[in-house]
């Protein structure tokens, strides 16, 4: 559903450190007025999807939503940058909400750390030795042994990012699934990865993860020497990206599968 217009009267705006999104910030300021994140009805992000996933993560126990605006590289997750008409196209923007991924890691020192991504979850070889992992789905073990490079599991908003570039699927929002992706898969080599109810439980298990050491990622947030890694939907918690209606998530993602 997309929020009313009465309802996002009030406009945050904030900015990655690019000096062109700072200038665009204090340029919509002036137009439009700003109030402080927290008394805002809805966030304008000045930047690339690194600042917009940034955004949502900092106001996803609040569902503040973020209407992105293109001041970076690639943009994906953005709309156009146009300073005109701002209130007119927060009013009329489309709403796609996400659930994030949460991810539980064990190391092996025992230490337990709890970190939330909205793109993905990866799990990476630290040195030249490749990684050896054990694949658990709902408790039931679905791989013994892969040897990799890493793996990953994404949501449907982050399908297009990592898990695309490691030929994993793209995921339209509203499916229901995840991806669980391999990186550079050595053993066995025709296992190009799954697709998963987003419900289902996975866990990671690192095979001599002492000789052969891998660290756990949630989008950025890193955690090293990994013993265990256990992933879940978490669906307590909801974010709001506004899209232009002629450019809304679900579009992107179906040109990205025929782009050349």
């Amino acid at each position: 559903m997309t929020p009313s217009r009465r309802r996002l009267e009030r406009i945050a705006f904030v900015a990655s450190a690019r000096p062109e999104a700072r200038e665009a910030m204090m340029r919509m300021r002036h137009l439009y007025g700003s109030v402080k994140e927290s008394d805002a009805d809805v966030i304008v992000a000045l930047g690339g999807d690194g600042l917009m996933l940034e955004t949502l993560r900092r106001h996803m126990d609040d569902g503040i939503p973020v209407f992105g605006l293109n001041q970076g590289t690639i943009g994906f997750l953005m709309n156009d940058y146009r300073e005109g008409d701002l209130p007119d196209r927060i009013a009329a923007a489309k709403a796609s909400v996400i659930h994030p991924l949460r991810m539980s890691t064990v190391q092996v020192d025992g230490q337990v750390h709890d970190h939330v991504a909205i793109n993905e979850v990866s799990l990476l070889r630290q040195t030249h030795q490749t990684a050896r992992l054990r694949i658990v789905v709902d408790e039931a073990e679905r791989l013994n042994e892969i040897i990799c490079d890493g793996v990953l599991v994404a949501t449907p908003a982050g399908s297009t990012a990592y898990n695309l570039s490691a030929h994993g699927p793209i995921l339209p929002l509203g499916c229901g699934l995840l991806a669980l992706t391999p990186i550079s898969v050595f053993r066995p080599r025709r296992w190009r990865g799954a697709l998963l109810r987003r419900e289902l439980h996975v866990r990671f298990e690192v095979l001599d993860a002492d000789l052969r050491p891998v660290a756990a990622s949630a989008d950025s947030q890193e955690v090293r020497n990994v013993a265990s890694v256990s992933i879940r939907e978490d669906r307590s918690r909801s974010m709001v990206m506004l899209f232009d209606p002629d450019r809304s998530l679900d579009e992107r993602m179906l040109a990205e599968q025929f782009a050349q």
